[in-house]
């Protein structure tokens, strides 16, 4: 049997190389903070097929795919088109980081953790890749971990297309739940959207964790919902 994936060096490097932003982590003390949870959910949930929007350096990506990784089965779909705030301007992102524009650093980056062979990137919007899932013959996704544009509309737009290649007991982390100024100010609406999911308790159960810059898990009852939502 394979060692237990989260030892101190792992730890370390995934501080490093993956760079937890806004995750409640704690890098003197090696806590990945939210990391725990993505690591944790899919160890209980066993996911066949785990999906990911947007990261700036993979933190996300790593920790559920270290999960998978010691499950031993199960892909993960990663998709970030690699914009970045300086090359691209705020337009386009205000997190984007650029790092996923060459294949072979990508897959030199998640190599470091050993879990290349599990994950997947497809440099595309959100939106390009959902057109083509029926082709990219994609299965339905048991997990999912929305990170792209943060503004209403777009959260929106993804939370609704993976809830059309969900099932019931899927489950769909939403992070920066807790970026008030942001909310404010109408750059982001990811604490609205959820705001509308838990007035349907019938289709969703919503868990949020409001500490550093937030994340919510949403466990879906009823996936066939996204067709009123979508009005």
């Amino acid at each position: 049997m394979e060692e237990f994936s989260l030892n101190s060096t792992v730890l370390r490097d995934i501080f490093h190389h993956a760079k937890p932003l806004g995750h409640h982590q704690e890098a003197s003390k090696l806590n990945l903070g939210f990391g725990f949870i993505y690591y944790g959910v899919v160890r209980a949930l066993r996911p066949k097929h785990t999906l990911v929007i947007g990261s700036g350096y993979g933190f996300s990506v790593v920790c559920l795919g270290l999960g998978i990784r010691d499950n031993g089965f199960g892909s993960l779909t990663f998709v970030d088109p690699s914009y970045s705030l300086l090359k691209d301007g705020p337009l386009k992102t205000v997190g984007g980081r650029g790092n996923w524009n060459d294949s072979e650093s990508v897959q030199s980056h998640f190599q470091r953790f050993n879990v290349d062979q599990i994950v997947t990137h497809y440099r595309m919007c959100s939106d390009e890749f959902f057109q083509a899932y029926g082709k990219l013959r994609l299965p339905e996704i048991d997990v999912a971990f929305i990170d792209g544009a943060h503004d209403f509309k777009h959260v929106k737009h993804d939370f609704l297309e993976v809830l059309k290649q969900s099932r019931p007991n899927t489950y769909i982390f939403l992070h920066d739940s807790n970026i008030y100024i942001r909310e404010m100010i109408r750059h982001a609406g990811v604490k609205r959207w959820l705001k509308m999911l838990q007035k349907n308790d019938k289709a969703f159960q919503v868990i949020d964790f409001p500490f550093s810059s937030g994340v919510a898990l949403v466990r879906i009852l009823e996936p066939t919902v996204w067709k009123e939502l979508q009005q």
